[in-house]
């Protein structure tokens, strides 16, 4: 930390005073024009319990939220990355009709709010699908065993594991539109001698993409990927709305029970920050090391 302060030159130290005047005004303005009473010696509570039975620490509302942000957010990002592959290959195809579809779907889903998008396709296709395979009836017997140890750690509570699904699912089709493009500007950099030459060898289409055209496009979409990825995460507060149990519907019922609104959501903005902070650091080292590579 030492070491970090000795690299600061005058004017990071002017900035830093003007931010943290910046930052006390807006502190003392609460306090004062509001006549707020601040209460952070509660937030910890919300975060970490004490069992008072059991005698043992557990995961209180705030940090139940994290978690499952967290789970929505890798499992949205595997299921968007898959569909965002696929959107990108056929947004490349050879087959008009292909290429038609495909555009059309991204088009669609950048070109739209996503609340409207999450509202589409939580009403018209996620809490379908969810009814289709009963998934709530599955997963409330799962629920009643005693042995759910290991689908409590990998979903959650299991009661409601059908609106994690959802979740999921809305969250992973809206993000995909966006993967596809960046998947489909990574395949259209690999240049065409390289698959002249794949053909001129008797490689088929498939053999091509799979071991010419999308090594080198994977590797060439890291950067951009791991940025739609943490913006996957922000975005994972809209699911709020169709009252998906993630970090920022906890806050929304913090506020309404506690009354602490600043100090909730200055502490859900700081779980927030930092989950994409420590994420982008470790994507830039990552892309470093590639780049030594």
């Amino acid at each position: 930390m030492f070491r970090f302060f000795q690299k600061f030159r005058w004017p990071d130290w002017v900035i830093l005073g003007v931010l943290m005047a910046f930052f006390g005004y807006i502190w003392f303005t609460i306090e004062g024009t509001l006549n707020y009473s601040w209460r952070w010696h509660l937030i910890p509570n919300y975060i970490l319990g004490w069992h008072t039975t059991r005698e043992e620490y557990f995961a209180n509302i705030l940090l139940q939220g994290l978690a499952a942000t967290i789970r929505i957010s890798i499992y949205a990002s595997v299921l968007a990355l898959i569909l965002g592959t696929i959107l990108g290959i056929a947004r490349c195809s050879s087959n008009l009709t292909i290429r038609m579809l495909a555009r059309t779907y991204l088009e669609f889903l950048r070109n739209i709010p996503p609340v409207v998008v999450i509202f589409i396709f939580f009403f018209f296709l996620s809490q379908q699908l969810i009814d289709f395979l009963n998934l709530e009836r599955w997963a409330r017997g799962i629920a009643r065993q005693d042995n759910n140890a290991v689908w409590e750690f990998f979903f959650g509570e299991m009661r409601r594991f059908p609106s994690l699904i959802s979740g999921v699912i809305v969250l992973a089709l809206f993000e995909s539109a966006f993967v596809g493009e960046i998947i489909r500007a990574g395949i259209q950099s690999i240049p065409k001698g390289q698959r002249e030459a794949a053909r001129s060898i008797g490689m088929s289409h498939g053999q091509e993409l799979r071991y010419i055209v999308l090594p080198q496009a994977m590797k060439k979409v890291v950067p951009p990927l791991a940025n739609q990825f943490i913006s996957l995460i922000k975005d994972s507060a809209i699911l709020s709305l169709i009252s998906v149990q993630e970090l920022t519907y906890k806050t929304v019922e913090l506020v309404a029970s506690s009354r602490m609104i600043f100090e909730a959501w200055i502490t859900t903005a700081a779980f927030y920050f930092v989950v994409c902070f420590g994420l982008s650091r470790i994507f830039a080292r990552l892309e470093k090391r590639s780049d030594k590579q």
